[in-house]
């Protein structure tokens, strides 16, 4: 399996993305230029956290008009494997890959922390390593990372069960005291209706080696690889 991971102007979790499939995984691994237009070659895109383009019209909007995200839509709409973290979950719904939008914190501050989630699907590639109603451990680091919709489009993701993680207490209560960001029903992560494509406010990368304390991270990766090698 090929990894690619778009690096911006301003990214700063490339190689953190980088070095959870390449040395972690041991998967070979592209580091991909923002001006790059062919990414053929791939089977996952990662699209990073960090500050793209230095966000400062808005996280991800300028983003979205890069070469290399043009393309990410194209290996999109070929069914083809895409993974936005943080500010790569923004990138993405400025994109329109994903539905909706991330907005400031609900207490305008920056917020950096170990999160406990509830998995809430396992039947993807994805999230098919960890066991339905699990609670993990992530670290978030983010001031725009609200998850808001629209009333219809919020109900379109519950019903398509397009939530893939939720903010919760560590016995896996959705409360609002353990939502650190206000995200509209709790939630820290959605995919597409396909599946293909899933966004993400917590940072898997940064929970894959023992050395961190933590590899709850790990399984989302390991789950995606031998997703695709047992089909291969």
């Amino acid at each position: 399996m090929k990894f690619g991971v778009i690096v911006f102007p301003g990214s700063n979790c490339d190689r953190d993305a980088a070095m959870a499939t390449r040395d972690i995984l041991q998967q070979p691994t592209r580091m991909v230029w923002h001006e790059e237009s062919d990414l053929s070659d791939l089977d996952v895109i990662i699209v990073p956290g960090g500050f793209s383009y230095g966000d400062y019209l808005r996280c991800g909007a300028i983003a979205r008009f890069s070469p290399a995200m043009q393309a990410t839509i194209d290996h999109a709409n070929q069914g083809k494997l895409v993974l936005g973290v943080c500010n790569g979950f923004q990138v993405l719904t400025e994109a329109g890959l994903l539905p909706g939008a991330l907005m400031r914190n609900r207490n305008l501050s920056f917020v950096c922390d170990r999160i406990s989630l509830r998995v809430e699907r396992t039947d993807l590639p994805w999230t098919q390593a960890y066991q339905q109603g699990q609670v993990i451990t992530l670290p978030i680091a983010h001031g725009e990372g609200c998850y808001y919709a629209d009333a219809d489009t919020l109900a379109e993701l519950e019903d398509n069960q397009q939530v893939l993680f939720r903010y919760c207490t560590p016995t896996g209560q959705v409360t609002p005291e353990s939502n650190p960001n206000g995200s509209l029903n709790n939630i820290a992560g959605i995919c597409n209706r396909r599946g293909n494509v899933v966004g993400m406010m917590p940072h898997p990368e940064r929970a894959t080696d023992p050395l961190l304390g933590c590899t709850d991270g790990l399984v989302l990766f390991q789950g995606l690889l031998s997703k695709v090698m047992a089909i291969a």
